[in-house]
Parts: structure tokens; sequence; C-alpha cells
């Protein structure tokens, strides 16, 4: 039997922790490839935020001509520089709702964000889904590596 895969990639936690790591975005299409080798990828989606930057339009119609389903909230900056999305619970609704449909066998979270842990738990107990996460080694929440069934480091192979 296939193994059915949904997708959800936190996109402003691998942008900020594949740069602050090794200088260098995270390759979707290879990643996307490397996916599709293990079973069908069923959804993918892709929550962002809306800034209005052409580079940022460009990339975000890329991972919709990559089959992402691209989610935009408002853009908000920090004091420190950086861009908060703000996608947590939407990202969390969309996890317990694609596990609850016994669409899919199989969650897969880009992130390094330890608030999802406890998703990946419930998620896990409640409707026996495997769940993986891709993240950042040592930008990755132990918490969260810990309540996967599979962490998959991101390192060098998996930029551009």
């Amino acid at each position: 039997m296939t193994k059915k895969i949904a997708i959800f990639s936190d996109v402003q936690n691998i942008y900020y922790t594949t740069r602050d790591a090794y200088g260098r975005p995270f390759n979707y299409r290879k990643f996307l490839q490397k996916v599709a080798k293990q079973g069908e990828i069923v959804s993918a989606t892709a929550y962002a935020i809306h800034k209005g930057d052409d580079q940022q339009i460009k990339f975000q119609d890329a991972l919709k001509h990559m089959g992402f389903d691209v989610k935009l909230k408002p853009y908000i900056q920090r004091r420190d520089g950086s861009a908060k999305g703000d996608w947590d619970v939407g990202i969390t609704i969309d996890i317990m709702e694609t596990a609850a449909s016994g669409e899919v066998d199989t969650i897969i979270l880009l992130s390094g964000d330890g608030d999802f842990d406890l998703l990946l738990k419930k998620v896990n107990q409640r409707y026996g889904m495997t769940t993986e996460v891709f993240g950042v080694p040592k930008l990755t929440a132990n918490s969260l590596i810990e309540a996967a069934d599979q962490f998959h480091p991101i390192r060098q192979d998996f930029l551009i």
C-alpha cells in the first residue's frame, strides 16, 4: 500500500533557520522529490507572509508551481528586524483537520518550532499517524524532535 502524505511548511521558520545556520535558502523542489519517493503526496501547504515585495511573490509563485497551496497572512515585523507569520494556530488547525479526515497516514512538518510538539503527539496518539519533521538540527526544538516519529535534519544537501 502506498504511503499517503500531507506536507505542512512553516515558511518563515524554514527561511530564517536555514539562513541563520547556512546562509542559503531551503530547496523545496529537492525536498518534494525526496518525499515523493516515499509515497503519494496528497497535499502540500506552505504558510507564508504577504509582504508585497517582488522577490517574495516570485518565491510564492514558485511554490504554487511546485504544487503547494500557499496560505498568506499579513507581514509583521519584529523589533529585531525579523518577520513573524503567526501561523501556528492555522497550521495546527489544518494538521488536525487533515489527520481527522483519514485521507493520509503521514504528516510531514517543516519547522523547528517547539510549539508543535504537543500537536504531533496528539496526532500520533489520536489518529495513529506517522509524524515526520524536517528542521535545521541546531535550530529545531528538542521537544519537537522527540515528539516526531522521525526527524530529518536539513543540511547542505537540502539547500539551493
